[in-house]
């Protein structure tokens, strides 16, 4: 069992960064991979990035190359870099570990 907080989440304009953080309640050493999804409004939740404990790392087409996930053990945090945000990056972002667990979400808004 884990619990999951993000932070991070903002009003950006298009073409800006944010970094994204997911905070775990236990050591997420032993977690095997931590993903990241997004869920706009009116659509259903989609797969944005994970990684291994190894990390090995996985993105959506629609955000390689821009998008950078990463884990930091000895904080039980993993970490989502966003540049050149574009306004379809708009929606709540989740962490997931375990695919049972999930976070509360943070709210991330690029203005075009």
């Amino acid at each position: 069992q884990v619990q999951l907080v993000e932070s991070g989440g903002g009003l950006v304009q298009a073409g800006g960064s944010l970094r994204l953080s997911c905070a775990a309640s236990r050591s997420i050493f032993s977690i095997n991979t931590i993903r990241w999804y997004r869920q706009a409004q009116g659509k259903q939740r989609e797969f944005v990035a994970a990684i291994t404990s190894g990390g090995s790392t996985n993105y959506a087409d629609s955000v390689k190359g821009r998008f950078t996930i990463s884990r930091d053990n000895a904080k039980n945090t993993v970490f989502l870099q966003m540049n050149s945000l574009k306004f379809e990056d708009t929606g709540v972002y989740y962490c997931n570990a375990f695919n049972d667990y999930w976070g509360q979400g943070t709210q991330v808004t690029v203005s075009s």
